[in-house]
């Protein structure tokens, strides 16, 4: 196990630049992904140089899978599609963070990956913070 959590959090400026900041929730930051046409949540275990899921201790590793359960809960309440794809790649960004996509037939990406498959249709300005505001109620982040 890495010494995870002694130096200072930091999120990754890839996730930071690529998603919407929704709040935090136990140990994570919770993410909006920048992308009009999912609805997409990421979750970030605010621990310094956490890699991997067994990076975390034990404490840390129950809390994840309590955050992952109450988001993909809302997200499947809320959001719009059939499908809850959850995944931890790292392979582009190392910091463990947890993807929760929301999909549907109908999607661009459908039945392939989301990842890589084309460029985010990013929300203007006004309307990420209408989103913002949206997924923070529902999510009980206000």
């Amino acid at each position: 196990m890495t010494n995870v959590g002694y130096n200072k959090f930091a999120l990754d400026t890839r996730l930071e630049h690529d998603t919407i900041d929704l709040g935090e929730r136990g140990i994570c930051r919770v993410l909006r992904f920048d992308d009009q046409r999912y609805d997409w949540l990421v979750l970030v275990p605010q621990r310094a140089d956490c890699i991997e899921f067994i990076d975390l201790n034990e404490a840390d590793q129950q809390q994840l899978a309590a955050d992952v359960r109450w988001a993909a809960t809302l997200l499947r309440q809320h959001g719009k599609g059939q499908k809850l794809n959850v995944g931890a790649l790292g392979n582009v960004v190392a910091q463990l963070h947890i993807h929760m996509v929301l999909r549907a037939p109908d999607d661009p990406a459908w039945p392939g990956p989301v990842w890589g498959h084309s460029p985010a249709q990013r929300f203007t300005p006004v309307d990420a913070a209408k989103e913002q505001h949206r997924w923070r109620r529902w999510l009980e982040l206000d």
